[in-house]
């Protein structure tokens, strides 16, 4: 660990919803930061204006938000190396762009995308680097007359670096180990584009020196971009500067086979966004574990053993005890395959452990989504305390206790149908009697003439506690009977 200060980013793009990939990452990012006593910072990542989605901003610190990871620094919050949002510092990066063309590592390139398709087609595998950039129409293989006069005149154009040839760059991933990249398989990325807002690579680096970010934790499928970024660090004189970098597993579909998708989520019927995700210019809602019914926390710990454990058999941690634990040393390399059929289980433990006050506001708008308020709060804390052990889903509350707190007028007759008979009807029959005579139901006393009424009856639990049931709380769900009954 370096002495000097930690500082990690969380820097999404604001295109769509929060995959769950990206709010692992942020929350990785987060606890390595509190860990080490260091900031947390978010950094929203808008250059590409064409993929830039209204609202899309909000949503993601509305996310962080619910899962209690708070940035230190943020658009919303500020801090001392504002902006925060890349468009807001787009005269700053043609600077370090126009530096890397002046020292010899990058080039001006006029070529036209109607150009740069036709090569596409016309050469298998077309990579615009050391191969072919000679051929083609930039400030490498025209003259410096002919570069000045085009850029006089304001042709469109882009700087890209200049890849060398032969030769290796490494890193240590902090994951990974030694990684090496041969520059013959790298092609020259564009590091400022024609409207003069950088790309991801030259962004990030300048931001990152900028900001004085001390350990940069990203998903695997940035490993690719690793060779272009340790160039540009070298190049602008920044390398002993350089974050420490670690590339996170990916998540994969439930059978290990690739990444997990939106798509794998719609087919097979469980969200992968953190909250709902609403796309205005398509009309699609995508749903979010948020609005399904999972409490942050669970959701916190779930995201946390998705690539990490702490070295034990312990599966559940609050935020607070993920804090104190967390070691990057502890993230797997191989990807971790989701597992809804566990999320869920991690959201039942959350729900048993969290206290019936803690609860209540939950369990609240769930009752109120479903147009049922609650009036005596204290009521209420009895009923979650009877029922939060059947819940794995917050709206299970509904099915659970809305009768305790409300009329109701469904039965599931179907399942008392079959097997009903005269006899049966007696013994309710008796049994209503027994009821309208007291003034209040003790669970004791009233189990003791329950069993009575059954032997005279000659009858079994089986065959009366379903029924019974049903006709209490309208269906093949609550808690034991001893414990509904106190509360008729």
């Amino acid at each position: 660990m370096s002495d000097k200060k930690v500082r990690v980013r969380f820097a999404p793009s604001p295109t769509g919803g929060l995959h769950l990939g990206g709010v692992r990452t942020a929350l990785f990012n987060y606890l390595f930061a509190k860990k080490h006593g260091g900031d947390f910072i978010l950094r929203i990542e808008d250059t590409d204006q064409t993929r830039y989605v209204e609202g899309a901003e909000n949503y993601i610190m509305e996310c962080l938000d619910w899962c209690g990871i708070t940035p230190d620094e943020s658009p919303a919050v500020g801090g001392p190396f504002a902006p925060y949002r890349q468009s807001e510092r787009k005269s700053l990066y043609r600077e370090y762009a126009e530096r890397l063309v002046r020292e010899g590592h990058a080039y001006y390139a006029f070529d036209t995308p109607e150009e740069l398709d036709r090569n596409r087609k016309e050469i298998p595998n077309f990579q615009y680097g050391h191969a072919y950039r000679d051929s083609l129409r930039n400030s490498l293989s025209l003259s410096e007359h002919d570069t000045d006069k085009l850029l006089d005149a304001g042709e469109p154009h882009v700087i890209r670096i200049k890849v060398p040839v032969g030769e290796t760059v490494s890193f240590n991933d902090m994951i990974r180990g030694h990684v090496s990249f041969d520059t013959n398989q790298v092609d020259d990325k564009v590091l400022l584009k024609a409207d003069g807002m950088p790309t991801y690579h030259l962004a990030v680096v300048v931001d990152d020196y900028l900001m004085k970010i001390s350990h940069a934790f990203r998903g695997e499928e940035w490993l690719p971009s690793a060779p272009v970024h340790l160039l540009l660090w070298d190049y602008l004189g920044w390398k002993a500067d350089m974050p420490q970098w670690a590339h996170l597993p990916l998540i994969l579909k439930p059978d290990g086979h690739g990444k997990l998708s939106k798509r794998d989520g719609a087919r097979l019927g469980f969200p992968v966004y953190a909250m709902n995700w609403f796309d205005a210019k398509s009309g699609e809602l995508t749903p979010g574990f948020r609005e399904l019914g999972f409490l942050p926390e669970a959701f916190d710990n779930l995201l946390a053993m998705l690539g990490w454990n702490d070295g034990t058999d312990n599966e559940i941690f609050s935020l607070d005890e993920l804090k104190e634990k967390f070691s990057i040393d502890r993230v797997s390399k191989a990807g971790a395959k989701f597992d809804f059929e566990k999320a869920k289980w991690y959201n039942a433990e959350w729900i048993k452990r969290e206290s019936a006050e803690k609860l209540l506001p939950y369990v609240k708008k769930v009752f109120q989504d479903k147009g049922l308020n609650v009036i005596d709060d204290n009521y209420t804390l009895k009923v979650i305390n009877l029922v939060k052990d059947r819940c794995v889903l917050l709206t299970d509350f509904y099915l659970q206790a809305a009768y305790f707190l409300s009329q109701f007028n469904t039965y599931d007759l179907d399942a008392v149908k079959p097997k009903w008979n005269e006899v049966k009807n007696e013994f309710f029959k008796t049994l209503l009697v027994l009821l309208n005579g007291s003034e209040a139901i003790e669970a004791h006393s009233f189990e003791e003439q329950f069993k009575a009424l059954m032997e005279e009856k000659s009858l079994k639990a089986g065959d009366v506690m379903l029924p019974f049931r049903i006709m209490l709380v309208g269906g093949k769900f609550g808690p034991p009977m001893c414990l509904i009954l106190p509360h008729y």
